[in-house]
């Protein structure tokens, strides 16, 4: 018996007050021929009715696709997320009050499937530990109508965890590029894989059912077992998707070079004009070493991948995304989650096992808002909450952690004849609290991990559980240009050094040498 069926008759199977799970990175892996057909059938029946959606990574192209077709009040009633910073109307149902939402570790999540399929109590890690997911802080609610605890703090062996309770799955929704008629999937046009086998057996086990979007529907028995990533036994209907509706990435409707079939000529990577990005990237890039397995956040850490390019040693190291790519060179922009030209393409949830582990060698990632004791803020913005995504899988986890950014938001610096001078002062990042907690100063120092904090003006780092100056750009007045434009003092080292002179010139080339 044929498993295809029509998007919308897919739809209409989904009952009220569903748990509805999906598969996404951005459009990456996302059922949008799906995910319009619920929309559709909400708008024009009313029906269904207060789910439960849950997703681990950002969804969206930070306009109407993606979460946003689930955005309405009656049809969403609880959003169980990584990131929404993707889908703006989702972030104003939360921000009005109008739906339950938790913000919750990327990683947590895609580990989270596994444990609901295996029946077990849930993901026990010490992820998110001193941070807004902590249910002594705020344990990852982000709306005044959310009450209930799904994050509890247990101890085990002595030692504190936290543990993030499993649920039942009613809906699995998950993509793949090709379903035979018993509903085997291969995915050989995805960029990367996601969680579609644990979601798919979480369904299972908890008695729901599973939806597999795809582009094409083949004969039984046509596909190489060794290509199949969801067994047939495992989806109950299938829904062949509009190629419009099949996006690879936020951008790109489809590009061999992101699913590893063919390598394209990088060519070379056009040099960073001489400006703060610059220098923070080159000053962060002095941090690399030979043979690192690295990851580089979204933002301004991009541009180290830049000044390795530039400075001839990006083949001295390995550049991984949390989505699980290896090698190659991250996608950046509408592309971002993928990587052209990997070596490797392994599942999510396999990659924040490594990650997890302290895998990373060093993670470099964006610096939004900081405070005296080292916490960090890149979730949440005035009234706009978007999660962590993977930042504190990453950051906490991580042999090595760079925090790379402006010193001020909106200042103007210029750099110019070896050295920074202040145009126009910004509004401090440096502040005397952060906002919401992403990363913890306090548990940093208290399993000793290297943290620094690279800012065009300085450096600084976490000493003894405060923040701490310990280098000054040529050009930079102390008092002026850092003490007076932050919202703390902090602690300047005994031993304050001069930010390497060589980077604020045109041309350095020495970082190889140095490495």
């Amino acid at each position: 018996m044929s498993k295809l069926i029509s998007a919308r008759a897919a739809a209409d199977v989904i009952k009220d007050n569903s748990t509805v799970v999906w598969t996404t990175a951005g459009m990456c892996g996302f059922a949008e021929e799906m995910a319009i057909a619920v929309e559709n059938r909400f708008l024009e029946t009313g029906y269904p009715q207060h789910l439960t959606i849950v997703h681990s990574c950002g969804c969206g192209d930070g306009k109407t696709r993606g979460m946003s077709h689930l955005a309405h009040e009656d049809l969403t009633a609880r959003l169980i997320s990584g990131h929404t910073g993707q889908s703006p109307s989702m972030g104003k149902l939360i921000y009005e009050n109008k739906i339950e939402a938790y913000l919750l570790p990327q990683g947590v999540m895609a580990h989270l499937w596994r444990q609901i399929a295996g029946k077990r109590i849930g993901v026990i890690t010490k992820v998110g530990l001193g941070t807004f997911v902590d249910p002594r802080l705020e344990g990852g609610k982000v709306s005044d109508k959310t009450i209930e605890d799904i994050v509890k703090v247990i101890e085990l062996e002595g030692e504190e965890w936290l543990l993030y309770k499993a649920f039942p799955i009613d809906v699995a929704i998950i993509r793949a590029t090709t379903a035979d008629e018993r509903g085997n999937l291969s995915m050989e046009k995805e960029a990367i894989f996601l969680e579609a086998l644990s979601m798919a057996q979480a369904a299972k086990n908890s008695g729901g059912i599973v939806i597999a979007q795809v582009e094409h529907y083949v004969k039984a028995n046509t596909l190489h077992p060794q290509k199949v990533k969801v067994p047939g036994d495992l989806v109950d209907y299938v829904v062949k998707a509009e190629p419009q509706n099949h996006m690879q990435t936020i951008g790109t409707l489809f590009n061999p070079a992101l699913s590893g079939d063919i390598k394209i000529p990088l060519g070379s990577i056009p040099a960073m004009p001489l400006d703060v990005r610059k220098i923070i990237a080159r000053r962060a890039a002095m941090e690399l070493k030979p043979n690192m397995v690295i990851n580089l956040g979204i933002g301004m850490p991009e541009g180290i991948a830049s000044i390795a390019a530039e400075e001839g040693i990006s083949h001295l190291m390995t550049l991984t995304t949390e989505l699980g790519t290896y090698g190659g060179v991250p996608a950046k922009g509408p592309d971002f989650a993928t990587a052209y030209n990997a070596e490797a393409i392994i599942e999510h949830v396999a990659q924040f096992d490594f990650y997890d582990g302290g895998g990373l060698d060093a993670a470099f990632l964006g610096l939004a808002q900081t405070d005296k004791a080292g916490n960090l803020n890149v979730s949440k913005f005035g009234t706009r909450v978007v999660g962590p995504g993977g930042f504190i899988n990453i950051s906490q986890n991580a042999k090595k952690v760079v925090f790379c950014g402006t010193f001020a938001n909106g200042a103007e610096v210029s750099i110019k004849e070896g050295k920074a001078t202040v145009i126009k002062e910004g509004q401090p990042k440096f502040v005397e609290m952060v906002d919401q907690i992403t990363f913890s100063g306090r548990y940093a120092t208290m399993t000793k991990l290297p943290v620094l904090y690279i800012t065009e003006r300085g450096v600084f780092t976490l000493l003894e559980g405060e923040m701490t100056l310990i280098e000054i750009a040529p050009g930079i007045d102390l008092e002026r240009d850092i003490l007076a434009a932050m919202k703390f003092t902090p602690k300047i080292s005994t031993n304050l050094k001069l930010m390497n002179p060589e980077i604020f010139n045109d041309n350095w080339y020495k970082l190889k040498d140095s490495l």
